[in-house]
């Protein structure tokens, strides 16, 4: 039909606008409500951009030989547009510059767009096919709008001039109509009115606004231009309508007609028929007649039957004839009437589509007067846009001048912060001379004591609170997993509670006869007399009793049932909590869990300083900032104003110092401000200047204590990276004032010993011919050599080493690796100290990395964790009770690895599964066990795909609990073994230690066959000899215990997890060691 052209453009979303009388212009815009589906047009929703602007259109001309189908002919329509109203293949299009057109044209065939401007065509900007699916458009730029001379159309005859006058009118007025509203937004709006400003502020948000009522306004414009050709087209399609119709019932008039004149012939040839039949009755009569009279008359009789049969025929033959004229006649007739019928119906489904058209331009026509109401609306907030524009230049100047004031203020603030700071230097400085002060009044002295009292007791209170806190979290944890369990246990615990309060209402220490006392008297005598106390012990323990005071009455009750060695325990802490005054320690330390940790140096820095300031003295550490710490654990890090400089290498250098909190411990980290980098290698050790890095360090931290005006009791060194310390204070700084302390230095490992040429200790400022001799710090294999550790041994107040057994190893030639005359020589101040553990990081009821947390009291969730275990590393899990045998460890030749090797084999062969999880993490030690590493990268490759067995060749601290907690059994075959954690660790978390009796070892781990150990301190399985057979029969020992005797078993893995080793335990040794070097020294000072 004659609408297809119209009804093209609005299924592709395109309206026209600004249309004029003689030549009309006709803008596609895309639609911007939303998506409407008349029966005959459907229109696309598009959105535009707010920043877009609007550009001069371009044109797309028309030539005169441009092939449109003329009005008149009805069937135009049908011919040259398809169905989906894509024009026939031989329509060509010339694209207008870089102008986008689809290929599937809504135009007839031998249309060209002809380019306006210089621009090059190009044929690769044509769109893909869009033709299969109503929800594809036509893309036309919003930018440039495409413009088609409306007047070609008119004058090639596509428009139909015959419209209603209606029409017509309607027409030329929404043209009208919209080209003035065009032209008047135009000019109401130039491209100059759009605020644009890239500064911060109120202004900024000003200028989005107006142009988002531009963009409405303007939107609202080619929403009408939309509805006026939606109408126009709307018109012209209902005038061709009209007309065909008026066609169409003019071929119907004529066919009737046709019809009537063939029913009349028919009627006609109906009676002529009837006249035949009564000719022929009437020849039968006669012929009857003519028979009866005779045969006289029987040629006449013959002529005259010849005569009517001639004449019958005649007359028949003729009316057949005529008679199938008028059959074939009306088989036609009631064809064309079939096509007829076809046509009405096809007349009323043009009906349908006309009231269809009707209900849309009445839709239309609403939609028009609700978008003038909004274009009225727009206009009006056009007229505040000037308003806006002027409080938006002085809400920009205002803001301007508050930036002004908050620079201003900005920096009064930095100043005010500078001040500030100077105060608090002021005030520390103030503090410190308080101090002073109060040194020369005992009054002030005890005024402060009970002061730094108050401090502690506070930062205990906050540390239990934390504590009571992570519990709360803990239980609540252990809640959801045993319910249970937890009620049984939240019910005893009450129980014990209410009975708790009713014992201290109800009875009193005054009430307890003399026998329950001098029981006491007589239990603390005789531990005396068995040398299990010290003098000093029994003495303030006797006090106590003396004085009945309560703390001791309600520690024997709580320890009833108990061993003599636990009770011991409680009770020496009672002394340790009386016993001389609080102390002011510093630890200086290379390392320091779990930020900085390599080994188990750093397990003891902290384990050791948590214990020493959970009984009220004053702790704190110093550790070299590293780049490859774990910042994330450190709390509230900051770092001060003030640098404080160190001497080195003939110079002074500035550090940074920062602060913050470490598992509750006070921390100060250094920065080296020096060219070299000394801590920021990504490594703590193995780097090829160690010994410059820290020397430079034990230097810079005895300047920060002096600089603080710090007057601590203790400094702490350990191992060689910071017993530079030892000397340093002596020759140097004790002449500058900081001369409060005692030096104590700790050899967590006297394998590594720090020996380097003696011209590099000149770099810290010690005087190299002063110290390079035998009875100081010379090392014993050459004489240009310096061995730090021993110059801390001969400069220390207290050498101490991490076990008795080692302490008596490493006197000998064997074990001291050259330093066991020294040791020997300073025997009287070195002693051996079993190290702890930490039992909080360490504790598998609160573990958060362990599948199921249990404890010593219900030890089913171990086979649980065995079984995760197992998950994790593909094990085979067919027999839950094959035992499993583990190993953590550094892969280094002191461990044995000769050994851990063999076990590997002997576990699979005794029908056990086994899991090691072993590395070397300092680069040094990588290199001297270079092989070692290879051959066990190629057991672990054998074993990769095993079903009992697996090597993990790395440390990975969530792994290791999970092994300790799965683990029935840990192997720990070390050649030498100074302390050893891990067998500690080990029994905490139920797995049976399998150890050679060395060093720590020797004095944790006691074996379960030995007669002359007592039973209650059997705890493990144990071999002498580092060879193959010492530890098969070890390990065969304990895997016929566990497969014998489960029962037994299970008892001694409860035994084990109630083993004390935690700190509170070895901490007072290291406190007792403290006060009698003080006393020692102010003895001295006396006399």
């Amino acid at each position: 039909m004659e609408s297809a052209p119209s009804r093209c453009f609005l299924g592709r979303g395109l309206v026209g606008g600004g249309l004029n009388s003689t030549q009309v212009t006709v803008r596609f815009y895309s639609s911007s409500w939303q998506r409407w589906y008349p029966a005959s047009c459907r229109m696309r929703q598009r959105n535009f951009s707010l920043q877009s602007k609007r550009q001069n259109a371009k044109k797309i001309n028309l030539p005169a030989n441009t092939n449109f189908k003329p009005n008149d002919d009805s069937n135009s329509g049908r011919s040259n547009l398809r169905k989906d109203g894509i024009s026939p293949t031989n329509t060509k299009f010339e694209p207008n510059g870089d102008r986008n057109l689809a290929k599937d044209s809504f135009l007839p065939e031998n249309v060209n767009f002809e380019p306006t401007d210089d621009t090059n065509t190009d044929p690769s900007c044509l769109l893909k096919d869009s033709n299969s699916d109503s929800d594809q458009e036509t893309d036309f730029s919003d930018n440039n709008p495409v413009i088609i001379e409306y007047g070609h159309l008119k004058e090639e005859g596509y428009i139909n001039s015959s419209q209603p006058d209606e029409v017509r009118s309607l027409h030329n007025d929404t043209v009208d109509s919209a080209h003035s509203n065009d032209e008047n937004m135009s000019s109401s709006f130039p491209s100059n009115a759009i605020i644009s400003t890239t500064g911060n502020g109120g202004h900024q948000h000003s200028g989005i606004h107006l142009q988002d009522l531009i963009g409405m306004i303007r939107s609202a414009e080619k929403n009408i231009h939309l509805l006026n050709e939606a109408r126009i087209r709307t018109l012209e399609d209902l005038g061709k309508i009209f007309s065909e119709k008026e066609t169409l019932q003019g071929e119907i008039n004529i066919l009737e007609m046709k019809l009537a004149e063939t029913d009349a012939r028919l009627k006609v040839a109906a009676q002529e028929k009837i006249h035949v039949e009564l000719l022929e009755g009437q020849l039968e009569k006669l012929q009857n007649e003519l028979a009866s009279r005779g045969g006289s008359s029987e040629e006449h009789v013959q002529d005259m039957n010849n005569y009517v049969s001639s004449s019958q025929h005649d007359i028949v033959s003729s009316f057949s004839q005529e008679l199938h004229s008028l059959r074939a006649e009306n088989m036609s007739l009631k064809d064309e009437l079939q096509v007829l019928k076809d046509e009405l119906s096809c007349i009323r489904e043009t009906d349908q589509r006309v009231q269809t058209l009707e209900e849309g331009r009445s839709l239309l026509e609403s939609s028009f007067k609700e978008l003038e109401f909004k274009l009225a609306a727009s206009h009006e907030d056009v007229s505040k846009i000037s308003s806006l524009k002027s409080e938006c230049k002085s809400l920009y100047e205002k803001v301007e001048d508050l930036q002004t004031l908050l620079d201003k203020a900005t920096e009064q603030a930095d100043q005010a912060i500078v001040a500030l700071q100077q105060n608090k230097e002021l005030r520390k400085k103030v503090d410190r001379l308080e101090e002073s002060l109060g040194e020369a009044s005992d009054y002030r002295l005890s005024s402060e004591k009970m002061q730094q009292h108050t401090e502690l007791m506070q930062q205990k209170i906050e540390l239990l609170d934390g504590r009571l806190q992570n519990s709360d979290e803990e239980i609540h944890y252990y809640f959801k997993l045993c319910q249970d369990s937890m009620k049984e246990f939240q019910d005893t615990l009450n129980t014990l509670k209410e009975e708790s309060k009713k014992r201290a209402e109800d009875e009193s220490v005054l009430d307890k006869p003399f026998e329950f006392w001098s029981n006491l008297l007589l239990m603390v005598d005789g531990w005396f007399l068995e040398k299990k106390i010290s003098v000093d012990q029994v003495e303030f323990l006797r006090e106590m009793i003396w004085n009945r005071e309560r703390s001791i009455c309600d520690s024997y009750i709580s320890m009833k049932g108990k061993s003599e060695r636990d009770i011991i325990s409680t009770f020496l802490k009672l002394t340790s909590s009386t016993i001389g005054e609080r102390l002011h320690v510093i630890h200086i330390a290379a390392e320091m869990a779990p930020v900085a940790k390599v080994g188990g140096l750093g397990d003891v820095v902290t384990g050791l300083s948590k214990a020493l300031q959970k009984k009220g003295h004053l702790v704190e550490v110093v550790l070299p900032k590293y780049d490859c710490m774990q910042y994330e654990l450190i709390r509230d890090l900051k770092v001060l104003d003030v640098p404080v400089e160190s001497y080195f290498d003939g110079r002074l250098f500035k550090n940074k110092i920062w602060v913050g909190t470490v598992e509750g411990l006070p921390v100060y980290f250094i920065e080296p401000l020096h060219p070299s980098k000394f801590f920021w290698r990504n490594e703590l050790y193995g780097e090829h200047d160690d010994f410059k890095r820290f020397s430079y360090f034990s230097r810079a931290a005895l300047e920060l204590v002096l600089q603080a005006g710090k007057k601590p009791d203790i400094i702490h060194c350990h191992d060689w990276q910071t017993a530079f310390v030892a000397p340093l204070y002596w020759d140097l700084y004790v002449p500058k004032g900081l001369d409060s302390a005692r030096i104590c230095f700790t050899c967590h490992n006297f394998e590594y010993q720090g020996v380097a040429p003696a011209s590099e200790l000149a770099s810290c400022g010690l005087d190299v011919h002063h110290l390079n001799r035998p009875d100081r710090m010379q090392d014993h294999s050459s004489n240009d050599k310096v061995n730090p550790v021993k110059g801390a041994v001969v400069f220390s107040n207290i050498v101490t080493t991490v076990s008795p057994t080692y302490a008596q190893e490493v006197r000998t030639s064997e074990g001291g690796r050259g330093l066991h005359e020294t040791l020997n020589t300073y025997s009287k101040k070195f002693v051996g100290i079993l190290n702890g553990i930490d039992t909080d990081a360490w504790n598998p009821a609160t573990d958060p990395f362990l599948k199921v947390q249990y404890h010593a009291n219900d030890i089913d969730g171990k086979a649980e964790n065995k079984e995760a275990l197992r998950r994790h590393l593909q094990l085979s899990s067919s027999n839950t009770r094959q035992p499993l045998v583990a190993c953590i460890t550094r892969l280094v030749p002191q461990k044995g690895v000769h050994l851990i090797r063999h076990a590997i084999y002997r576990t699979l062969e005794l029908g056990g599964q086994f899991v090691l999880l072993g590395s070397s993490p300092v680069p040094q030690i990588q290199e001297k066990v270079l092989f070692l590493q290879r051959e066990f990268e190629d057991i672990c490759n054998h074993f990769k795909t095993h079903e009992h067995a697996r090597l993990i060749l790395k440390y990975d601290e969530s792994l290791s609990h999970l092994i300790y907690a799965a683990s029935d059994m840990l192997i720990i075959p070390s050649i030498f073994e100074p302390c050893g954690l891990t067998q500690m660790i080990a029994m905490r978390y139920g797995a049976i230690p399998i150890a050679r009796k060395t060093g720590g070892l020797n004095d944790s781990v006691f074996d379960l066959d030995d007669d002359t150990i007592p039973p209650q301190y059997r705890n493990g399985f144990t071999f002498l000899t580092a060879d193959e057979q010492g530890l098969n029969n070890a390990l065969e020992r304990a895997f016929n215990h566990y497969n014998n005797d489960p029962d037994s078993w299970k008892q001694l893995v409860q035994k084990d997890m109630n083993t004390d080793f935690s700190w509170d335990s070895s901490a007072p040794l290291y406190e007792e060691l403290y006060q009698k070097s003080i006393a020692r020294a102010r003895n001295r000072n006396y006399t």
